[in-house]
């Protein structure tokens, strides 16, 4: 995987480029997420290396149907193509969205909670994050009942647990070590 990254970052930055000059962000960001999740599928990934398949073939499989055939995401994807590296566009995808977000000084947390958050909370805990990171924030919400109760938040490898799990599992730490 690591290898994989490494190969895919330089695409990746070449795609952001691209689409920042064209003003495409967007428009290349959900470009990139079809791609990526056409390349994820297991009947593509059979293809993969198949030699009576044509890199045109695989760059048109690839291809989102609302994209320009002849545009520069098309273009993009027959460079990947012609060098047997469409396999990378999920890495490709991850590293352009991480520009992204750093570009738009925005920062992803994962959000699991035991109980769906409504608007008004999500809305609470974005301000309190923004303001704690100095960024805006962009919530991926999961609901996991394990939890008991409270959230855990996932940011830049930084985690805080706020659910009851994770306090009573403190709270028996605690007492295990007699402290």
């Amino acid at each position: 995987m690591a290898q994989a990254l490494t190969l895919a970052r330089p695409y990746a930055r070449a795609a952001f480029s691209a689409a920042r000059i064209d003003r495409q962000l967007a428009s290349w960001s959900a470009c990139l997420a079809f791609a990526a999740q056409v390349a994820l599928d297991p009947q593509m990934i059979a293809l993969h290396g198949d030699p009576r398949v044509t890199p045109g073939q695989m760059q048109a499989l690839h291809l989102p149907p609302d994209a320009a055939s002849g545009g520069a995401f098309a273009r993009f994807l027959e460079v990947l193509a012609e060098a047997g590296r469409l396999n990378l566009l999920p890495f490709i995808r991850d590293e352009f969205d991480a520009l992204l977000r750093d570009a738009e000084a925005t920062l992803e947390v994962s959000v699991s909670s035991a109980q769906a958050l409504d608007e008004a909370a999500q809305a609470r805990l974005s301000e309190s994050l923004a303001r704690r990171y100095g960024r805006r924030i962009q919530l991926n919400l999961r609901q996991d009942p394990a939890l008991v109760a409270g959230v855990v938040l996932e940011a830049e490898g930084e985690v805080i647990d706020g659910s009851m799990r994770g306090r009573l599992q403190r709270l028996a730490g605690a007492l295990a070590h007699g402290n």
